[in-house]
């Protein structure tokens, strides 16, 4: 089973980057966990958000955040929708569960019919 999070929106800030000072890098990334098996797709609740400078390439931790940036990125996580969370069955499970009722339903009619047989 593959989990992973999905990319559902950037922002780009326009705050200072507390490690190289510049203020046209920072980008803040909002992400969704996407859950993906044989049998089903599912999109859950779960998400993240990940505070990164495009400049120095680092990602920005919460305890180095200043108040501005802490500020602005609880604004954004209050604008933020995820998707609605979903779950969908591949055509395997499909298949799975046909033969599996059709094996069941031989079953019943084959136990039916044996004191008549």
């Amino acid at each position: 089973m593959a989990d992973r999070f999905i990319t559902i929106k950037e922002v780009a800030l326009k705050n200072n980057c507390p490690e190289c000072y510049n203020n046209e890098g920072l980008q803040l990334t909002f992400k969704q966990k996407f859950m993906e098996s044989n049998f089903y797709k599912s999109i859950t609740q779960e998400t993240k958000h990940i505070l990164h400078c495009n400049t120095c390439n680092t990602t920005i931790y919460p305890i180095s955040w200043t108040d501005d940036i802490e500020r602005v990125v609880k604004y954004h996580q209050r604008a933020f929708a995820p998707k609605k969370p979903s779950f969908k069955l591949k055509k395997k499970a499909w298949l799975l569960i046909s033969v599996t009722l059709m094996v069941l339903a031989a079953g019943i009619v084959l136990f039916v019919l044996k004191d008549k047989l």
